[in-house]
């Protein structure tokens, strides 16, 4: 689906992976890293008591929009 870095499969990604991490991984195929940001951000959400929560979906969303199919 996605291209490269930038490319509109790579938003769609971002977009997803940012109000559910890892989603936007999925979408991209890579099984392994959206559990891996999924369980990062619950992980984030559960050690900050939801606080700082957001960080794991920003940084799941920045992963999935660079991205780069090799």
């Amino acid at each position: 689906m996605s291209g490269g870095k930038g490319s509109t499969g790579n938003v769609i990604a971002a977009v997803a992976s940012f109000f559910i991490p890892g989603l936007g991984q999925l979408v991209q195929g890579r099984i392994f890293a959206a559990l891996f940001f999924f369980v990062l951000a619950v992980g984030i959400n559960i050690f900050t008591l939801g606080i700082l929560g957001w960080i794991g979906h920003l940084i799941a969303a920045i992963d999935a929009a660079v991205y780069r199919r090799s």
